[in-house]
């Protein structure tokens, strides 16, 4: 039998607390692993989301934990955050995360129909999984300025290089669902398999702008015919660069 077709996935509830320090030990470990991560969570944290029906699990066929993404809220709920995505190593390269997120995006569109939908990500494989369900990239500026999120961030090692930035950039790509203002899933999602070699080096080429504190790129002095303003390349599109 597939792998996929082994899961149960739930929008979990009071029933699965014994599984909160598990998810909590497994987002330390694999921030670590990544060398970037969001704010450490407690397990009375996580606990609260799954009483308030703000996350999905999932459960293998013995009933083992297999994988987590909750929800959180900001700017009195015009932005919505999946966050957390976490899957067990032992379920990993089977689909399993790009179920997770397609629950945990059904149950915010349902709980928070009018609500932006964004994410932070440095790997490839999330922004994949988010085009396809109709996120885009953009930059830091169009997402939730709320002071409490952003101090979540305090616990990344790379927090030091967001504030360098005064917030308007860092490691992770943002990514946003506009239910008012919106590509089809399609669309994004064909963007990005066109677009994914060149995301991959852009990547690489921002972890390595960032990791040189004094590098500064000029602009050439170029600018918009008519506008005064500098020229927006594919570059500062993604990363401000």
């Amino acid at each position: 039998m597939d792998q996929q077709q082994n899961f149960r996935i739930l929008v979990a509830d009071e029933s699965h607390f014994h599984f909160a320090e598990t998810i909590c030990d497994e987002m330390e470990e694999s921030a670590k692993a990544r060398g970037t991560g969001i704010a450490k969570r407690t397990p009375d944290y996580i606990r609260e989301k799954m009483r308030e029906g703000k996350a999905v699990i999932a459960l293998g066929e013995t009933g083992e934990w297999a994988g987590f993404c909750y929800i959180e809220t900001w700017s009195h709920g015009e932005y919505v955050a999946n966050s957390g995505l976490i899957v067990s190593p032992k379920f990993r390269k089977g689909g399993l995360a790009r179920l997770i997120k397609k629950k945990i995006f059904a149950l915010s569109r349902e709980k928070y129909p009018n609500s932006k939908i964004f994410g932070l990500t440095t790997g490839l494989a999330v922004m994949k999984i988010n085009s396809e369900l109709g996120y885009e990239p953009v930059t830091y500026s169009e997402l939730t300025q709320d002071e409490a999120f952003w101090a979540g961030c305090k616990s990344c090692v790379n927090y030091e290089i967001l504030m360098s930035k005064n917030r308007k950039n860092c490691m992770c790509t943002a990514m946003l669902y506009d239910p008012a203002d919106h590509y089809e899933p399609e669309e994004t999602k064909e963007f990005f398999e066109k677009k994914s070699k060149v995301l991959e080096r852009l990547n690489r080429i921002k972890e390595w702008k960032f990791l040189r504190p004094f590098l500064r790129k000029e602009d050439g002095g170029k600018r918009e015919e008519g506008s005064g303003r500098p020229v927006r390349s594919f570059l500062h599109y993604f990363f401000n660069l």
